[in-house]
């Protein structure tokens, strides 16, 4: 648990709030969003119409104010994260000098006692502890608004002694106690978009080229290098699984567009801006279509059976088996690939995907964007 550096300082808190309305009129006309993303807010996170478009304005601005500040901000930096409605976004600094330069930008400064960085280094200590210790735990992250690393594992001991293996205490780390169990969404049933060798099923994720050859990237769990898919055809020519669970398959002869399926229309792809945590953000996969949550951590690790995949997000999305690979995005920016989960779309349930970025410059891919 957090005490003293959880609190915001009288100084940093300023009501200072993204735009709490905004209505369709008064967006970037280029920037609206499809019908199909609004329907799915609607549905999966229990919003208006109205709410849904305000909602993804206002994550807009904050994915650019979180790219700025970020940059500008220096080591003080400690992460960037939304409310739960999205009308406000929160900065953290370890430096309380920088709380005028985030006002200024209209956020609201939380005052903590640890940087990014340094949150990242200790999270790195849990990513670098013994495999045996990582297997008792489910997952584990950086959590921006507790400046602190959470473990979350089915027995506290277990996650206990993780912290213990990498050396964290009470005060920067706790446990977590979930019944979470990520598992990969690869189904060997069989089914589309896409096959693996013999039957195994996956969900294309992003459109790409390498120079002049078309292709898309997806899990890496879904397949190897060398291995060939059907519907579409094409072969995996890089892929890595665990430690990140990244792939891209090269597709000569198809045309890669910069789309990703909602229900029966398409919401076409504008980038791979980086969405802050709290945002809205939905999820195409084979099996259960079009689904929507929020983001809840960046860099988290997780502990499949196959073994632990590293710097992935956690979201509140549901997906299941055959979903691998899928497209998330936020508004019409990318954001990666499904890599898998706990529970599933009649229950609820989490996902974690790997980021796409990542996988772009790993490969020197290019997202096709419109």
């Amino acid at each position: 648990m957090l005490s003293k550096r959880s609190l915001l300082s009288g100084a940093a808190v300023a009501a200072l709030c993204l735009a709490a309305t905004v209505s369709p009129a008064s967006a970037q006309p280029a920037a609206q969003p499809a019908p199909s993303m609004i329907e799915a807010l609607q549905r999966d996170l229990g919003l208006t119409a109205e709410q849904a478009v305000t909602r993804l304005a206002n994550e807009a601005r904050a994915a650019s104010t979180e790219a700025l500040l970020s940059r500008t901000l220096g080591a003080g930096y400690a992460g960037t994260w939304l409310n739960a409605d999205a009308t406000q976004l929160l900065v953290a600094t370890s430096d309380p000098a920088s709380v005028s330069a985030i006002k200024a930008k209209g956020a609201l400064p939380v005052v903590v006692s640890r940087s990014l960085a340094q949150l990242d280094a200790l999270k790195a200590r849990l990513d670098q502890a013994p495999a045996q210790a990582q297997a008792g735990a489910s997952l584990w992250y950086v959590d921006l608004p507790t400046n602190s690393v959470v473990v979350v594992a089915k027995q506290r001991e277990a996650g206990e002694a993780l912290l213990s293996a990498a050396g964290l205490g009470g005060d920067v780390a706790r446990v977590q106690v979930s019944g979470e169990q990520p598992q990969t969404y690869v189904n060997l049933r069989g089914g589309d978009p896409y096959y693996i060798g013999s039957g195994s099923r996956c969900s294309i994720g992003f459109p790409v080229t390498r120079g002049s050859t078309p292709g898309f990237v997806t899990a890496g769990h879904c397949g190897r290098a060398g291995q060939t898919t059907s519907n579409p055809s094409g072969t995996f020519q890089g892929s890595s699984f665990p430690t990140n669970d990244y792939a891209w398959v090269a597709t000569p002869g198809h045309t890669p567009q910069p789309w990703v399926k909602s229900g029966s229309t398409n919401v076409i792809v504008k980038g791979s801006t980086q969405a802050p945590v709290g945002s809205s953000i939905c999820r195409s996969g084979s099996t259960t279509g079009w689904r929507c949550g929020t983001i809840q951590q960046h860099n988290t690790s997780v502990t499949y059976s196959q073994g632990t995949v590293y710097q992935v997000t956690r979201t509140s999305v549901c997906a299941e088996p055959g979903d691998s690979g899928g497209s998330f995005i936020s508004g019409s920016q990318a954001q990666g690939v499904t890599s898998g989960g706990s529970g599933n779309c009649s229950s609820g349930g989490t996902t974690y995907y790997q980021p796409v970025n990542e996988i772009l410059q790993t490969y020197g891919l290019t997202l096709k964007i419109g």
